[in-house]
């Protein structure tokens, strides 16, 4: 028998061996044939290593299973081709200055797929684990829009990145939903610790740790971080967490959040599961909604900021950050890039429409004269307020009961590559330093070199529980604020005062 025949009989054989719950671990894979629990998948090994997209860590999620806890995927026979990654969540098309977040593939309801990603260099010592959770609000996104391979191969880590359902479908809450369940309204939750549990079962076979699993997201995917560290049901999935621009994101209770879903059903025409279930999917798509966590009493028991601050939460080491021009993205797509500038004149009203009740308090500590454009002075204000102050609170509370570290991402030339017809300069806004700690970044030397070492900081976090390691500037623990820039990398005290996070903590 030929080897490459050969190979594919073992991996078959190990495969079902699996399946019938006859391994009690997986097997070591066989070249780029790796056995998982449910069926053996074939990788593609590129230049940062082999990939193994598209796996399916749970049921689709259609028909009579929509709208309820994930259930276990189903066994294949043969070696699953992992060239392609599975559809995204079903979402509306999104264009953003990175592209339509949605990756590769039609979104469907169909999606509970998951992303493997190993480096190339062989080593016979378990590799600790990223798991990337991605954001987008909870309506949009997808795990195959990240390419986690450089990550990966130059962090010497594996790396998985996942899908979990958006929006409606991953975030409604009902009274006729949460009698059959007991809860409801936490699907996508339910969906990533699904996908954590298929880590800590399956991810052996790749190389890595399933006693070192590092859970790291950016915006919704870092509120989604938070939220599983204060979970009860996902506790001992990961051991290290990483929230970039996003965590302690206040959440419904479950009276308002079944409320707002008896009004989406009503939309629908609907009063009772059936009659959801049986709804086209485009048709739920279509009607409006605000989507996010809900505090059910199950998945989420309360508040994350209550959980920091009671200590409620696994002792596990901990980074959170943000950038420092969250805002200016925002204002350029409000103001900008849909035809218009905000003028000085202008100003204080879109602070008053922001915040009416604080207005009179609030100009006078961002006034114009302060900031290059009015654009950039209504940018600080979100940006303190709804980022990097809460972020310094959050981090506040967290270590008075684990190992925290803080950051704040500064390269003032973060976006310059999209060319984006602005009257005022991006910074480092929203979402900007993902690509820094992916290894995407092709600009200036001074750029290389900072992205070179925020992966080296994420990467030696997973590995150790700290950031630092022998080639990178010392990063202390909070409530020193490591400074990530081109120029400068290094601890900063002066974040608070900065951003004015007296106006904004209470």
């Amino acid at each position: 028998m030929a080897p490459p025949e050969r190979r594919r009989v073992i991996a078959s054989l190990l495969a079902s061996l699996t399946a019938l719950g006859l391994l009690a671990a997986p097997a070591r894979a066989t070249d780029n044939v790796v056995p998982t629990h449910t069926g053996a998948v074939a990788g593609v090994t590129g230049p940062n290593g082999t990939s193994y997209l598209g796996i399916p860590y749970a049921a689709p999620p259609t028909g009579a299973l929509r709208w309820k806890p994930p259930a276990p995927a189903a066994p294949w026979k043969g070696v699953r081709d992992g060239s392609k990654p599975g559809d995204p969540c079903t979402q509306t098309g999104s264009k953003t200055p990175w592209g339509d977040l949605a990756g590769p593939g039609t979104p469907s309801e169909d999606c509970l797929y998951l992303n493997v990603h190993v480096p190339s260099r062989h080593t016979s010592r378990p590799r600790p684990v990223m798991v990337w959770i991605h954001g987008g609000g909870y309506t949009i996104g997808s795990g195959a829009f990240y390419d986690g391979g450089a990550l990966a191969d130059r962090g010497d880590v594996v790396v998985v990145t996942l899908n979990y359902r958006l929006g409606a479908f991953g975030f409604l809450a009902h009274p006729a939903l949460s009698a059959e369940s007991g809860h409801s309204g936490n699907y996508g939750l339910l969906d990533q610790q699904a996908a954590l549990r298929w880590v800590r079962r399956n991810i052996g076979a790749f190389g890595g740790d399933a006693g070192n699993v590092t859970v790291f997201g950016e915006s919704a995917g870092g509120g989604s971080v938070c939220q599983n560290l204060v979970s009860p049901l996902a506790r001992g999935l990961f051991h290290r967490a990483v929230a970039q621009s996003g965590c302690a994101f206040p959440t419904p209770d479950r009276r308002t959040a079944e409320t707002a879903g008896e009004r989406f059903a009503t939309a629908l025409g609907c009063a009772d599961p059936a009659c959801l279930r049986a709804r086209p999917a485009a048709e739920v798509q279509a009607v409006p909604g605000r989507w996010t966590p809900v505090e059910d009493g199950h998945v989420l028991r309360g508040q994350v900021t209550e959980a920091f601050r009671t200590g409620d939460l696994p002792r596990i080491p901990i980074m959170q950050g943000s950038t420092r021009d969250e805002a200016r993205l925002t204002v350029a797509t409000t103001y900008d890039l849909a035809g218009r500038r905000l003028t000085a004149e202008e100003y204080p009203a879109a602070v008053r429409r922001a915040f009416p009740a604080r207005a009179d308090e609030i100009l006078p500590r961002y006034p114009l004269s302060d900031h290059g454009t009015p654009a950039e002075a209504l940018a600080a204000v979100l940006t303190d307020a709804q980022f990097a102050c809460p972020s310094h609170a959050s981090t506040t509370l967290l270590a008075r009961h684990t190992r925290a570290y803080a950051y704040e991402f500064n390269d003032p030339h973060a976006m310059d590559y999209l060319g984006l017809p602005l009257s005022f300069p991006l910074g480092a806004p929203h979402g900007s330093e993902i690509r820094y700690v992916f290894g995407g970044v092709t600009g200036t030397p001074e750029q290389r070199r900072l992205s070179d070492r925020m992966l080296s900081y994420w990467t030696t976090f997973a590995r150790t529980g700290t950031p630092n390691g022998p080639a990178t500037p010392a990063w202390h623990p909070f409530p020193r604020v490591q400074n990530l820039s081109p120029t400068d990398t290094g601890p900063m005290t002066t974040f608070a005062r900065d951003h004015k996070c007296d106006l904004w903590t209470t």
